[in-house]
C-alpha cells in the first residue's frame, strides 16, 4: 500500500510542477488559476472580488478572471521594511544631511 501512495504523491508532484510552468507563461488567469497563482482560497478571492479589493474582470457579468502581473503588483503592496533598512533610516535621519558638505 505505502508503494502506491509514493506513485500518487509523485503524480500529485507532477501535476504541482505542470501547473506553476503552465500558470508562469499565461497572463490572464481564471479563478482557479489565480487561486493557486496566489495561495488563496476560491471563496477568499471570491470575497476580495465583492469587496473590490482586489483588481479582476468580469467580461460577461459572471465568471471572473485576472491580470497575472495586477495580481503580482497586489500581492507586493504591504511591504514591510526589515529591520536593517529601518536601521539604516534612523541612521540617516539622526545625521541628517550635512550642511557645507
Amino acid at each position: 500500500m505505502s508503494q502506491k501512495i509514493v506513485t500518487l504523491q509523485s503524480v500529485i508532484d507532477s501535476l504541482e510542477i505542470l501547473t506553476r510552468a503552465v500558470l508562469s507563461n499565461k497572463q490572464t488567469l481564471n479563478l482557479e488559476e489565480a487561486a493557486a497563482f496566489t495561495g488563496l482560497a476560491t471563496s477568499y478571492l471570491y470575497k476580495l472580488t465583492s469587496t473590490q479589493e482586489i483588481p479582476h474582470y468580469k467580461p460577461r457579468g459572471k465568471m471572473l478572471y485576472f491580470d497575472r502581473s495586477e495580481l503580482e503588483t497586489w500581492l507586493r503592496q504591504g511591504r514591510v521594511k526589515s529591520i536593517a533598512e529601518i536601521e539604516r533610516q534612523a541612521v540617516n535621519h539622526i545625521v541628517g544631511p550635512r550642511v557645507g558638505a
